[in-house]
């Protein structure tokens, strides 16, 4: 049996199979994602949405979705599902359905009577083009298929409604048709392999209902535009690949190009290679530059998740070049958005006092997976210009004061990776020395004077050297507290916040830690106890007046909950390092144990990769972002810090 299978009595459970989704994406900014039964439960779903250059890269959905039916002695089976309003679906093609699998691309399985019928979706690698291959596994008698387009045409975040302005009239082109519904918008090629004959019914599919984003307290339904039906004739054993495409392809070609793509495709069989399919969706070719994109669907690039995320996605990966392309991108936003003047703040500073420190976090995590590799030469001049440009802040915003620590204030601002608002202010407010921000400057200056000793810049390394010495001695003055025997979050002039918070397991987990060996091990054993979950840390322990664990409701609602109680597993690899670290080799099983925990995760939520985070109250149901990107990154560090200390 497939390692990513689901059987019939799952499938054909709204309740079950409407919770579980599937994205796959392509390096060319585009996705296909829906449920595992094909209903749409989001306005981001579709099974062609592409970023249009014209409108600066956004992302649209084109094709919402593609209803397959099968007609025999007149009868038609329509294998599609969408729900309206109350509990209404129509069709309910997800009875038919009898296996669906994720091995290579998702592919469904119908039995209808005597019939039997596999769909296969997969993107092109490099290009705004789905292909589908429909398969004819038996059929006792003459059998006609038909596929009926869902068309919306609209921006990912929005919805769209039956109106006069949308050009529904359609163009003929090889083997199928085109249409484009607004001006500006590139056409949308529908083709086949095989002749076929395409019926034109143009109609408005009225009050379609998006389940996920009712719950999430947005505007839920949506008209989509049909233009019509294609038909044509199927054989048993036959296959039948139709491509949508916002460029017109030759098609004689199209089952070879199937094939070709499917071959480019890593068996799903393990923990470790869906992981490793995962990361690779995150990839993003723009012009003559990489990036990286946080998650799936609403995030884009996100300069901090990057940094995060980039050393445990290129980990088991063979094209470093590409990863290279996207640190190297990361460096021009980090020069062009937070390096200024000395001593002048940056907009973007203020939105991310420790994102340049992060920078390194990746440097150090990438030699040590090339050490044969000049890293640090290649990155030493960034690394000089970020040192240099944090020790000339002496006023404003974000500062570093005598005692060589950074302190950051802007009134209800977020200034740290807990950055949630409501209504423009901070959930998390954490204002003066942050914790990991002085974890991150510490380790930035170590790691950069010993880098300037291996190149002979004595005098820089003497001066990071002696910096460091301070923050170290202030960072513990300053973070420790002694009654508890743990860090402060964060410290603002008398008040010291005791909230037991993840933070602090970054500054024990970092290579050049300012904790002694014990603090650590009282840092990893408190974050154990109160915060460590099977799918990641919570952002606060249970045992505070503001925890919340469970996230729902609006986005107000969600918002005070992502940072008090949330659980995160881009921090489990942060936990782990800092376990390994104070148990050495005792502590593998305990991590072992940490990883299988994950194996479940692969068929729930989004089937193969990891959500944006999880209620902190057991059973840990996902929620937010469906994929995202630091986390399946974490989970592969931790599969490869198993691998180096066994």
């Amino acid at each position: 049996m497939a390692y990513l299978n689901l059987d019939k009595s799952k499938l054909v459970n709204l309740e079950y199979s409407l919770d579980r989704e599937v994205i796959r994406t392509n390096r060319a900014g585009s996705y296909s994602s829906t449920t595992i039964i094909g209903c749409n439960t989001r306005k981001y779903h579709g099974m062609l949405v592409c970023p249009i250059a014209r409108f600066n890269y956004e992302r649209f959905v084109l094709l919402s979705a593609l209803d397959i039916s099968l007609v025999q002695h007149e009868q038609v089976f329509n294998l599609g599902i969408h729900k309206y309003q109350g509990n209404h679906y129509d069709p309910k093609g997800h009875k038919y359905l009898t296996d669906f699998e994720l091995d290579l691309t998702p592919k469904r399985t119908y039995r209808v009577g005597g019939m039997l019928l596999s769909t296969e979706i997969i993107l092109s690698d490099n290009e705004e083009q789905l292909l589908l291959k429909v398969t004819l596994v038996e059929a006792h008698s003459p059998t006609l298929i038909r596929f009926k387009p869902f068309l919306a045409f609209r921006n990912v975040h929005e919805l769209t409604h039956q109106n006069m302005e949308a050009n529904t009239r359609y163009e003929t082109c090889d083997q199928g048709i085109k249409i484009s519904m607004y001006e500006g918008f590139p056409y949308l090629h529908m083709q086949f392999n095989k002749s076929n004959e395409f019926i034109a019914a143009p109609d408005w599919f009225r009050g379609i209902e998006y389940i996920k984003e009712q719950q999430r307290g947005y505007e839920f339904k949506e008209d989509l535009f049909v233009p019509g039906y294609f038909e044509m004739d199927i054989s048993k054993g036959e296959s039948i690949v139709f491509s949508a495409s916002t460029s017109e392809i030759k098609t004689g070609g199209l089952k070879a190009r199937f094939t070709k793509e499917l071959k480019k495709r890593t068996p799903r069989d393990t923990l470790l290679n869906n992981l490793l399919n995962s990361a690779q969706q995150f990839i993003l070719k723009k012009e003559n530059s990489a990036h990286l994109i946080s998650g799936y669907h609403w995030y884009k690039e996100r300069l901090r998740d990057t940094l995060i995320a980039l050393p445990g996605l290129m980990a088991y990966q063979e094209e470093k070049e590409i990863y290279l392309e996207i640190l190297n991108q990361a460096i021009k936003d980090i020069r062009t958005t937070h390096l200024k003047l000395e001593g002048q703040i940056s907009a973007e500073i203020n939105k991310g006092v420790d994102i340049p420190l992060w920078l390194f976090f990746t440097i150090q995590e990438i030699e040590k997976m090339f050490p044969e590799s000049d890293i640090c030469g290649i990155y030493g001049e960034v690394m000089t210009e970020i040192i240099k440009y944090y020790t000339h802040l002496k006023e404003g915003s974000v500062q570093i004061h005598e005692n060589g620590l950074l302190f950051a204030q802007q009134e209800n601002l977020p200034l740290t990776w807990m950055d949630a608002t409501i209504n423009g202010e901070s959930v998390t407010w954490r204002p003066g020395y942050t914790v990991e921000v002085n974890a991150l400057w510490y380790n930035a200056l170590c790691y950069y004077a010993a880098n300037c000793k291996k190149r002979n810049k004595g005098k820089n390394s003497r001066d990071a050297e002696k910096l460091a010495e301070t923050v170290k001695r202030s960072f513990i003055d300053t973070f420790w507290n002694n009654d508890e025997q743990y860090l402060y979050d964060y410290v603002h002039g008398d008040y010291n916040d005791n909230a037991i918070r993840p933070n602090q397991i970054i500054a024990a987990a970092l290579d050049f830690s300012p904790l002694t060996i014990e603090q650590q091990k009282l840092v990893v054993d408190i974050a154990k106890k109160e915060l460590l979950t099977p799918k990641g840390l919570r952002t606060l322990s249970p045992s505070s007046p503001y925890y919340k664990g469970v996230i729902e409701g609006t986005t107000e609602q969600r918002n005070l909950a992502i940072h008090q109680g949330a659980v995160y597993p881009w921090l489990a690899a942060f936990f782990a390092e800092a376990y390994i670290k104070v148990h050495k080799k005792g502590g593998i099983s305990f991590i072992k144990n940490m990883v299988e925990n994950f194996e479940e995760e692969m068929t729930a939520h989004c089937i193969s990769t990891i959500s944006e985070y999880f209620n902190g109250n057991p059973p840990h149901h996902g929620r937010g972002a469906i994929s995202m990107a630091w986390n399946v990154a974490a989970v592969i560090r931790i599969i490869k810090l198993i691998e180096k200390n066994s």
